[in-house]
């Protein structure tokens, strides 16, 4: 009794691919009895399709579809003129609670281009694609496949997980010479007759059969192609990075009127969200503490504390980006998910 229909061996030559056809065919036939419903998949509008794009790539879909952002942010900027002429605090409010602010503005500079460039219609063309700001080759890939139709490649963590697994790929997924060759194996394995449905069948089939850990070989609808007998080895990943541990220590002061002193970031990674003010160690970590808040943001374990500062011996004057806010105004600010969680708590004991 034959296993069945290898794909290829590791670190093949493109030649050397054998029994695509059926894999694609099996993958195809699967995705279309199981797929599940994402309100991305109901649409080929490339503008809806780039923010769930941008939306998921640092946030998981369970966040993104349960909390609503998606749906949200939709509604605020429906289209991707309304998105061009976004400022930053209606922009930065409706990304609220998804973090990595970057991909909200860099999501506008891609709007802007479009507008700017190809009168408000997103081009289909790869290369035109890959000169829009924000757009590298995965979402190139993922606009092509899913909103034009057009053949693509993509490869994100669940298609290298895949990939490695069914080709045994012994090396490092996330370094430069493995991205390499899954990207090629990614190529190779491409069904151009219908982009839309085989990049989100290797999507689907990463997220809810081939999972990290151990994944659920029985029901794979592929698993004669599989070459590796230990799945829940792969794929490899590099060194991983260590976690430093930060304390970040805030203030909480309020006025004679009730009003709560706010301050408005400025650094790179949350420019333009308010946040309680932040201040050394040294000046105020004597002050009573009341409330924490433990967060992991990249590499950082951040332990935020924040402190009273009408405390008896507090001397604490509001600096410059600083101002007082009406306690039924601080809804209404676009702030970090950490902020806003002990900002709430410490409002709703007055």
């Amino acid at each position: 009794m034959t296993d069945g229909p290898r794909v290829l061996k590791p670190r093949c030559e493109s030649d050397a691919l054998v029994g695509k056809k059926d894999f694609r065919e099996r993958l195809a036939r699967w995705f279309r009895r199981h797929a599940r419903d994402y309100p991305w998949r109901r649409t080929h509008d490339p503008y809806q399709v780039l923010v769930s794009e941008v939306m998921l790539q640092q946030t998981q879909i369970a966040t993104v579809l349960g909390k609503g952002y998606y749906t949200r942010f939709l509604e605020s900027f429906p289209d991707v003129g309304s998105l061009a002429a976004a400022d930053d605090a209606a922009l930065l409010k409706a990304w609220e609670g998804l973090g990595y602010y970057r991909r909200a503005r860099m999501l506008r500079d891609t709007a802007r281009a479009v507008i700017e460039r190809h009168d408000g219609s997103f081009p289909a063309d790869l290369d035109a694609l890959l000169a829009l700001p924000g757009v590298g080759r995965y979402t190139a890939g993922a606009l092509r496949a899913f909103a034009f139709g057009l053949p693509a490649v993509l490869v994100d963590g669940n298609v290298s997980r895949v990939l490695a697994r069914l080709l045994d790929f012994p090396d490092p997924v996330d370094g430069a010479a493995g991205q390499k060759q899954i990207w090629q194996w990614a190529r190779e394995l491409a069904d151009d007759n219908q982009p839309r449905v085989h990049h989100a069948a290797l999507m689907e089939l990463g997220q809810t059969i081939c999972r990290p850990g151990l994944p659920d070989c029985l029901t794979c609808p592929v698993a004669a192609f599989c070459r590796t007998r230990e799945p829940a080895a792969l794929p490899v990943k590099g060194r991983k990075v260590a976690i430093t541990a930060v304390d970040e220590h805030a203030l909480w002061l309020r006025d004679a009127a009730g009003r709560v002193l706010m301050q408005h970031e400025s650094g790179k990674r949350r420019t333009g969200l308010w946040k309680l003010p932040v201040r050394d160690a040294g000046e105020i970590s004597h002050l009573p503490v009341v409330a924490e808040h433990v967060y992991a943001i990249t590499r950082y374990r951040v332990r935020l504390r924040v402190h009273d500062g009408r405390a008896p011996g507090a001397w604490v004057q509001p600096e410059a980006g600083e101002a007082w806010v009406d306690p039924d105004g601080v809804a209404g600010l676009a702030m970090a998910a950490p902020f806003r969680r002990v900002l709430e708590g410490l409002l709703a004991d007055l």
